[in-house]
């Protein structure tokens, strides 16, 4: 293992635990205000999008291995499913929850105003931490200014596709795990999200994801904003909600039997 990916595994696990020990303070420090949550998922979506920020310089500036950018990938998924103590990170995840009732219509947009605030308190926080010049890595990306380029490799259509179909298999499987016990079910969504990474990252990045997109994508240079909202919030957003349509809506009608007033004529006969 080089020096450059101790460092940044060292970094990794230095954001995590400070957030893990921040979000626990705050949410004791909040209890009685009805504050906590909002405060847990602006921590916990802080740490999703500077973990991001930290893996996404290793694979696109550091060179590593595919095998390993993706092992790093299901970790640190691992690692946000067993810390974020309630937290969604996702703005698709909160309007999926405000449809399902399991959150306010305001509760969930307070949310998601959290969630775009942390990602954009990461997106100034990791050049600073990158300028400190903690690994070679660190030092020569700040050496070219901290230049990124778009990740998008298709046209925008299928670019969306792309987004929409992972956070249609992602989900999927979060929805369909909610009975499965905690510690399994990380694993579970964490493999998923890997899959979609690697059957994805090449075309867009496989962020499915419009907080974290909005703070790692959105920077780089080679598309326009508008672009970026259709690729990354407009791809993930309907494919949250093609999940839940397909298996709230249409799959429960196709397997509804028909009532004795719609059998066939010569059925109803033989009856």
């Amino acid at each position: 293992m080089s020096a450059d990916v101790a460092v940044s595994l060292s970094v990794l696990a230095g954001i995590v635990v400070l957030s893990d020990v921040t979000r626990r303070l705050l949410a004791r420090a909040l209890a009685d205000t009805g504050l906590s949550e909002y405060a847990v998922e602006l921590v916990s979506t802080f740490q999703l999008c500077c973990c991001t920020h930290e893996l996404k310089l290793l694979s696109e500036v550091g060179g590593i291995e595919p095998w390993l950018a993706l092992t790093f990938t299901y970790l640190a998924s691992v690692a946000h499913g067993l810390t974020f103590s309630g937290a969604i990170g996702n703005p698709s995840g909160a309007l999926e929850r405000a449809y399902r009732a399991k959150l306010s219509g305001s509760r969930a947009l307070r949310r998601i105003a959290c969630q775009f605030a942390a990602a954009a308190a990461a997106r100034a926080a990791v050049p600073m931490l990158w300028g400190v010049g903690l690994s070679r890595l660190h030092a020569r990306h700040k050496l070219f200014g901290f230049r990124c380029t778009s990740p998008i490799h298709a046209p925008l259509h299928e670019a969306a596709a792309v987004e929409l179909a992972c956070a249609f298999a992602v989900q999927t499987v979060i929805t369909h795990t909610q009975s499965v016990e905690e510690k399994y079910r990380v694993h579970a969504v964490a493999a998923v999200i890997t899959t979609a990474v690697y059957a994805g990252g090449s075309v867009t990045g496989a962020v499915f994801n419009p907080a974290l997109a909005f703070s790692t994508q959105f920077p780089c240079s080679g598309h326009s904003f508008l672009e970026y909202c259709v690729v990354y919030w407009l791809g993930p957003l309907l494919g949250m909600m093609s999940s839940v349509l397909l298996f709230d809506k249409i799959v429960p009608a196709l397997l509804r039997k028909p009532s004795p007033r719609h059998l066939p004529t010569e059925s109803k006969k033989k009856a």
